[in-house]
C-alpha cells in the first residue's frame, strides 16, 4: 500500500488500496466479506472524513459498525507502513499522516444518548479477531495474554494486573487435570478459583518463558523497551482500547471483555449459577445484567413441571 494515500485525498486509488488492506488483514473469511461489502457499499474515498460521516448518517447501526471496523483495519495497515518508512527527512509529513489516520478511526461511530452508558458483548468471532490483532512481538504477546485473561478467565481489571504466576496451578478438577487461576483478594476481598482452557494455559506457559515466570503475569515496558515488574490498571485499559479500536470497538473496556466471557459461557450451556461463581458475584441479579438477559415469556420453567 502506497503511504502517499494518507496525504493525497482526492485519489481514486484509495478505495482499491483499502479493499486490498482488508483482503490481506488477519481476519476470518466472514469478517473479510462483511468489511469488503461495507467499503464497497460506501464506494467513495475512504480517507474523506466528511464524506464518510455524511454517508454514515444514512446507515443502520449494524452498517455503521461494519464500516467502522473496516476503516480501523485500513488505518492500522496504513499506520504500520507509514511508521516503517518514516525517516528524519519525512517525519513531519509522516506525523501528519498518522494524525489523519486517528481521525479516520473515529470517522464513523454510533452516537449514544447523553448520560447513557453503553456496554459491548463480543461474539466468539469478534473475540477471535480481537486476539488476532496482537502480533508476535514481545509487546504483542503481552497484549494477547492481557486480553485473554480478561475474556478467557473473566477477571476484573485489578485482578488481572495483580495476578501472579504462582496463582496459576495445574491440578485435578473433577475427573481431569486442568489449570486453574486462584484469584486472591477480589472485589470485597473475596477469593475464588477459575478454571481456564488448555489453550490459555499453554499461552501462559509460553509467556512465562518470555518474562521469567516469576512475579506478576502482566508487565509494562520502560523507555528502553524492557519489561517492568508490573502493569498498571491504566496500562491494561489502554491495551484493551487499542485492540478494540482495531476491530471497530474503540470504546471497548476491560469490563466488556469480562461480560463477553460470561455471555460466551452462558450461550454454550454453562449454568448461570456457575458463571456467577466464576465471576465472583455476590448476587445472581448482577450476573443476569452481565449476560444482557431479558425475561423470555414464551418459555418458562413451569412448562416442564407436571400438573
Amino acid at each position: 500500500m502506497d503511504t502517499n494515500l494518507v496525504v493525497v485525498v482526492d485519489d481514486n486509488r484509495h478505495l482499491a488500496a483499502a479493499l486490498a488492506a482488508i483482503e490481506s488483514a488477519n481476519l476470518s473469511a466472514s469478517s473479510r466479506r462483511e468489511y469488503t461489502r461495507a467499503l464497497e457499499a460506501y464506494g467513495g474515498d475512504p480517507l474523506d472524513i466528511e464524506a464518510l460521516r455524511t454517508y454514515a448518517a444514512t446507515c443502520t447501526a449494524s452498517q455503521k459498525s461494519k464500516l467502522s471496523a473496516a476503516l480501523c483495519h485500513v488505518a492500522a495497515a496504513m499506520e504500520l507502513q507509514i511508521k516503517g518508512q518514516a525517516t528524519p527527512d519525512n517525519a513531519q509529513s509522516a506525523q501528519a499522516a498518522l494524525w489523519r489516520l486517528e481521525a479516520l478511526k473515529r470517522a464513523v461511530k454510533t452516537e449514544t444518548a447523553k448520560g447513557q452508558k453503553t456496554h459491548t458483548w463480543l461474539s466468539v468471532a469478534e473475540i477471535r479477531t480481537l486476539l488476532a490483532t496482537c502480533d508476535d512481538s514481545l509487546a504483542g504477546r503481552r497484549d494477547k495474554i492481557a486480553l485473554a485473561l480478561l475474556v478467557g478467565a473473566g477477571l476484573r481489571r485489578d485482578e488481572a494486573v495483580n495476578l501472579t504466576f504462582d496463582g496459576a496451578k495445574y491440578q485435578p478438577v473433577g475427573e481431569r487435570m486442568r489449570t486453574v487461576i486462584a484469584v486472591r483478594h477480589g472485589k470485597g476481598d473475596k477469593s475464588r478459583t477459575v478454571p481456564i482452557s488448555d489453550a490459555l494455559a499453554a499461552g501462559l506457559d509460553r509467556w512465562a518463558i518470555d518474562c521469567g515466570g516469576v512475579g506478576n503475569i502482566l508487565r509494562g515496558f520502560n523507555r528502553r523497551g524492557e519489561l517492568t515488574a508490573s502493569l498498571s490498571a491504566v496500562g491494561l485499559f489502554q491495551i484493551v482500547r487499542k485492540h478494540g479500536a482495531l476491530i471497530g470497538h474503540p470504546e471497548l473496556s476491560p469490563h466488556d471483555l469480562r461480560r463477553s466471557f460470561a455471555q460466551t459461557g452462558y450461550q454454550n450451556g454453562v449454568p448461570i449459577t456457575q458463571i456467577k461463581e466464576l465471576l465472583g458475584h455476590a448476587s445472581i441479579a448482577t450476573t443476569q445484567r452481565y449476560l444482557n438477559l431479558s425475561l423470555d415469556l414464551e418459555v418458562t420453567a413451569s412448562d416442564f413441571v407436571p400438573f
